[in-house]
């Protein structure tokens, strides 16, 4: 599948496209190929929901103390209809494995919850795994 495809694809299922993912489609089209194959479990119900998954994700980004993608991954989760009482058990569960410095790195995450980002909680700024485009 050519990367517009796959890129279309993320937006529709995410809402939006992670910036990171539009710096990749240019360098390493290619890469996209096994990208897609990855993507499609990750979003789609299966024997657990798109957003159980998603909200794996999040707790997973936290533990690797990756922002950007906890951004993303909240852009994700609210995309598929996570609740903010789902949010706050995932940060419950973020809290017991990953301890505060893995709740804490949700800190703009969770400005999200009730719209109160700024642009991607970076100032505007792109290059730093933030994601554009909408919220549905």
């Amino acid at each position: 599948m050519e990367p517009k495809k796959v890129m279309d694809s993320i937006e529709g299922k995410m809402g939006f496209t992670p910036e990171i993912m539009n710096m990749m489609s240019e360098m390493n089209p290619e890469m996209f190929q096994h990208y897609k194959k990855c993507d499609d479990g990750i979003q789609e119900d299966g024997a657990l929901s798109g957003k159980v998954k998603v909200l794996m994700a999040l707790a997973i980004m936290a533990s690797q103390r990756c922002e950007a993608c906890c951004e993303s991954q909240m852009r994700s989760a609210l995309n598929h209809g996570a609740t903010k009482e789902e949010i706050m058990e995932t940060m419950n569960v973020i809290f017991i494995t990953s301890g505060a410095p893995g709740v804490a790195i949700c800190r703009k995450a969770l400005k999200m919850i009730d719209g109160n980002e700024e642009q991607c909680g970076h100032g505007g700024g792109h290059g730093h795994g933030c994601m554009g485009g909408k919220r549905k």
